[in-house]
């Protein structure tokens, strides 16, 4: 079956790499900063403020919590004319999430919080994606790995920028310099052209069946499944995988930052493959790779593993912007950031519940059960995703 027939929105012309889009790619680096930074000091949050391990979760499960939510219920006000509304608004209401932290101090304070800060990254994410997808049909695939290089890119500078604050001004520190970072980017969303939602707003909006019914939607969404699977486990498991075959420290923080690398240099790539040769081409060959060094990691010495994990990486690199390029052809042109807040709420979902649920059998029964285990569910899901791709009649051209 051939990948598509039309664009998913022609009422606008291509366009090159603007300030506009560099604007919204900052943007989304700077959101994935915020992330980052939180997650980096929750240690620190408990031992300052006394909380048990368990309230801690709390605190970084209410993020996933309101973003799953605002990616699957507040997205589609972007399809309506409201995109660069909601990018306003979400960075206000992560504004003041970052604000609250400065000084909240009981547990559910920091709860609220961080409620706050994953309610605004929710409402953010999608309306990016929709206006990028929207500006440039025919570099959609290369500008949506350009976007995944700025969120890895963001989340891995969180960290170190969080921590470097905190060492040296306090704990509070890096929440103030994110408020006033929010700040400042309200007043730069100004900037960016309103043009993609001028053009969204003219769209004819019909009734469509739910996304969820479309044949080529469920297949990016088991695509999406096998991807975050893995990225979930590897969240959960890596490190402490790492220190039971006797590594360092500093290497487990190597290899974490390491692993990085090729998601920041490929994604572009990764993304224009798939624009070109269609998405559920590229997600088979780099699922099965990270299939592949999934599996492997439940047998293999430390130093190889350490090795397919950059292999692994690279697949990587060409699954996410794939996944969001598969998205964006099974749309409607008047459902683009719906799909895309459906791609992420899938995504967090399935990271959280694989990090949970891969930790127990982890303890349980061993390394060789989960990762092989995980392997073999990947490959299933990629099956899926192959068969209800193949069911699609036809899928909007977004090759120009």
């Amino acid at each position: 079956m051939e990948d598509g027939t039309t664009s998913p929105e022609t009422t606008e012309p291509a366009h090159p790499l603007t300030r506009a889009m560099v604007l919204l790619f900052l943007l989304t680096a700077l959101m994935s900063l915020g992330y980052g930074s939180v997650f980096t000091l929750l240690a620190d949050i408990r031992d300052k403020y006394g909380f048990t391990d368990s309230q801690v979760g709390l605190i970084a499960f209410a993020g996933l919590f309101t973003g799953v939510l605002g990616q699957l219920f507040l997205a589609r006000f972007s399809d309506r004319g409201y995109a660069v509304v909601m990018m306003r608004v979400g960075i206000a209401t992560a504004a003041f999430g970052m604000l609250w932290m400065t000084f909240a101090t009981p547990l559910w304070q920091w709860i609220a919080a961080r409620l706050l800060l994953g309610l605004g990254s929710g409402m953010v994410g999608p309306a990016i994606r929709r206006v990028i997808i929207a500006r440039d049909p025919q570099r959609v695939g290369a500008n949506l790995g350009r976007q995944t290089a700025f969120d890895v890119a963001g989340f891995v500078l969180g960290p170190a920028l969080a921590a470097g604050l905190a060492q040296v001004f306090g704990l509070r520190a890096p929440f103030i310099f994110l408020t006033v970072a929010y700040v400042a980017a309200i007043f730069f969303v100004g900037r960016i052209t309103t043009a993609a939602d001028a053009a969204a707003s003219e769209i004819t909006r019909t009734k469509h069946p739910s996304l969820l019914r479309l044949p080529a939607m469920q297949s990016a969404l088991f695509a999406a499944i096998a991807f975050y699977l893995t990225i979930g486990m590897f969240e959960a498991l890596w490190s402490i995988l790492l220190r039971d075959l006797d590594a360092e420290t500093w290497l487990i923080g190597v290899t974490l930052s390491v692993f990085t690398i090729p998601m920041i240099i490929f994604a572009p790539k990764g993304g224009a493959l798939a624009q070109k040769i269609g998405p559920i081409r590229v997600v088979t060959i780099s699922v099965t790779v990270a299939a592949i060094a999934t599996c492997l990691y439940g047998f293999l010495p430390l130093w190889f593993l350490i090795v397919i994990s950059g292999v692994h990486a690279i697949a990587d690199a060409y699954t996410m912007p794939a996944n969001q390029v598969a998205v964006a052809v099974s749309t409607p042109p008047d459902q683009l950031a719906a799909g895309q807040g459906l791609l992420g709420a899938t995504g967090l979902a399935v990271a959280a519940a694989s990090a949970i649920i891969g930790s127990v059998i982890y303890d349980a029964f061993g390394r060789a059960t989960i990762f092989t285990g995980t392997a073999v569910l990947m490959m299933i899901c990629l099956g899926i995703a192959r068969w209800r791709w193949n069911a699609q009649p036809a899928l909007h051209d977004i090759t120009g």
